[in-house]
């Protein structure tokens, strides 16, 4: 028997796939530290559910473009384990949070390239390595990715190749924390129908259609699809999986 529940930071835990992450993680005994941007009542909303399923959660405000902020934010947390958990260390990094500007490359400005890598890579690298001393020696960290890193579609240039900078660093994480027993993989949904995507697929009353038509299981994937993958990451039965890409996209594109 465990000493202490497991608790999972987890950004961007207010809604779609970090929500259902946030979830599953719940479900399977997991406590979390989850962040939002904007969306307080979102966040807390997602707080009330985890602690229904009987489990404890505490909401975070955190742009994790704001790259500044972060020596702040540890403190915050810091702070919440201690006053919820009574411990010092958290045992599962999800770097979830993530934006959508979809341009072609000749289109692409300046400051959506910038964009994207604030929040895509730069964050995500950096809110990582702030996290280190506090992650628990035999801990998880979980990247998101995409299938667009894997096949092409026009307008994701940029999206796409934050998210294969981030499967390049996240093999280097297992490299390197490997002494430490953390594992580090990557999740790579497919096309998701929550409100990240719905616009596009809005836009184009044909593309449902499409994607199932592309997709071996037939359909456009949903937030559930995602949300346990990471809580298998996150078992034991996942201890021996390690610098790994984990595609979720139905079969997409074969």
């Amino acid at each position: 028997m465990e000493q202490h529940s497991k608790i999972a930071l987890i950004t961007g835990g207010s809604r779609g796939l970090g929500k259902n992450a946030v979830s599953h993680l719940a479900n399977s005994g997991i406590d979390c530290i989850l962040t939002y941007n904007s969306k307080r009542e979102e966040a807390e909303a997602v707080v009330a559910d985890v602690q229904q399923r009987g489990r404890k959660a505490v909401a975070l405000q955190l742009d994790v473009a704001a790259t500044a902020s972060f020596d702040a934010f540890m403190q915050q947390v810091a702070s919440v384990l201690r006053d919820t958990w009574q411990r010092d260390t958290f045992d599962v990094l999800v770097n979830n949070a993530g934006i959508n500007a979809p341009s072609l490359i000749a289109d692409t400005t300046e400051a959506d390239l910038d964009w994207l890598f604030s929040v895509h890579f730069k964050g995500a690298y950096l809110l990582t390595q702030k996290s280190l001393p506090m992650l628990a020696d035999n801990g998880r960290i979980i990247n998101f990715s995409t299938g667009l890193a894997r096949f092409t579609t026009p307008g994701y240039a940029a999206y796409a190749s934050m998210k294969s900078a981030i499967e390049t660093f996240t093999r280097y994480l297992a490299k390197e924390l490997g002494p430490r027993g953390i594992t580090a993989n990557v999740v790579a949904p497919g096309p998701i129908e929550t409100d990240f995507t719905r616009e596009a697929l809005d836009r184009n009353p044909n593309a449902r259609a499409y994607i199932g038509s592309q997709t071996a299981l037939g359909r456009v994937g949903v937030a559930d699809d995602i949300g346990g993958i990471v809580a298998f990451l996150c078992s034991e039965q996942a201890r021996w999986v390690n610098a790994q890409r984990i595609e979720a996209s139905g079969g997409l594109y074969l």
